[in-house]
């Protein structure tokens, strides 16, 4: 049967009973914060699965931790890497750009578009420039041993900070990455 001819029967043939109305804040609503962790997610496991690596899993921990440092550097307007002992057996990307001119997958693409100066190889010998700080944050999403990744944005109003932290951290020297 059409669609159209479905309906009809199923109009001609039963009573349709009243629906309650889904109120507002419905547990079907899904929170902005689960939808930017369920992007970075697929996103970061499509670059995994293309490298042949392990899917990861959203940690809140770690969003957790990458929201405080967020938050730190967009009041501060400092940039740089948190202090690794202030992140034992993490690891970090960050990221910053004009406040509301990028999304989540465009500042995620600029990470993963590293991977046109990757060579596989035991690390930090896994550039084809000689650098690994031109391949940095695309190993850390690839990397093997990672099993976990939190993420989060903050904005200074003139720059949005994307602060991703990863457990076990990535980038160890001597490590083969795929």
């Amino acid at each position: 049967m059409t669609g159209r001819v479905w309906l009809a029967a199923v109009a001609a043939c039963c009573t349709l009973l009243p629906v309650a109305p889904v109120a507002a804040a419905s547990t079907l609503s899904i929170p902005s914060s689960t939808m930017f962790g369920m992007r970075v997610i697929a996103l970061h496991n499509q670059v995994r699965w293309a490298a042949g690596v392990r899917p990861m899993q959203w940690d809140r921990g770690l969003a957790a931790a990458a929201e405080a440092y967020a938050a730190r550097l967009a009041s501060t307007g400092r940039w740089g890497h948190s202090p690794a002992w202030q992140r034992p057996g993490q690891g970090e990307n960050l990221w910053m750009g004009t406040h509301g001119a990028f999304s989540v997958d465009q500042m995620l693409t600029s990470w993963s578009s590293e991977r046109r100066m990757f060579r596989s190889g035991a690390f930090p010998r896994v550039s084809k420039t000689g650098s690994w700080d031109d391949v940095g944050h695309y190993t850390q999403m690839i990397w093997p041993g990672t099993v976990r990744v939190g993420c989060a944005v903050r904005s200074s109003g003139t720059y949005d900070y994307l602060v991703c932290r990863y457990s076990p951290s990535g980038n160890v020297m001597g490590s083969r990455v795929p």
